[in-house]
């Protein structure tokens, strides 16, 4: 029987957060353009809310569903024992707290980001006048940033599960995925061709051979 870990879904989601990077640095230059408009105090919660309350509230009521990439989703009626047994996994209270704690880690590097943010105001093609428009790109990217984060997150807290907790783990029931989490995109039958016990018996012989 292939290990949970070998799930596409995971690493496709766990890779997610390689975008990180790039999404501050989008946030980081919106919030360098012209200078605060309203209190800083102010402008710093807009896009703190704005990016932060949307993805957080998801997670913490009905997390993402991973099963799904690019506007398609695979229909909870098709998802197997083991990847039910993931959504088991993925919405537990520790995922929950995991959560919160990132949550509050990019509030904390948004600040920062709003602190130096006059360093790239040279570099910046807009006008001063473009404050808002400068804000409501730090948001979008904020809020990106915050997705891009929370989701990896949730999947590596399924990573570090140890075979023998993911094997006592109960599949989650198949009619309560709909209500407990959130999909998005056009539900499909399947996404990704299904990778069988023989073609991961070839590549872990394979894998052996090479080192």
């Amino acid at each position: 029987m292939q290990s949970f870990r070998s799930e596409p879904f995971l690493w496709i989601h766990l890779a997610g957060l390689a975008t990180l990077p790039i999404l501050l640095q989008l946030c980081w230059l919106g919030l360098a353009v012209g200078d605060p408009i309203l209190p800083v105090w102010l402008e710093f919660s807009i896009v703190a809310a704005i990016g932060v309350l949307p993805v957080l509230w998801m997670q913490l009521s009905r997390p993402f569903l991973i099963f799904g990439v690019l506007g398609v989703a695979q229909k909870p009626t098709q998802l197997d024992e083991q990847q039910r047994k993931v959504l088991r996994l993925i919405r537990t209270t520790a995922n929950r707290l995991l959560a919160m704690v990132a949550a509050v880690l990019l509030v904390g590097l948004l600040w920062l980001l709003y602190r130096t943010a006059p360093i790239a105001a040279n570099v910046i093609p807009l006008p001063p006048q473009w404050r808002g428009l400068g804000l409501l790109v730090a948001s979008v990217a904020f809020l990106a940033s915050n997705l891009f984060l929370q989701i990896p997150v949730s999947v590596a807290r399924v990573f570090v599960t140890s075979e023998t907790e993911f094997s006592k783990a109960k599949p989650y029931p198949v009619e309560r995925i709909a209500r407990d989490f959130t999909i998005v995109g056009w539900q499909v039958n399947r996404i990704l061709p299904q990778l069988t016990n023989s073609q991961t018996d070839t590549a872990q012989v394979t894998a052996q051979v090479k080192e």
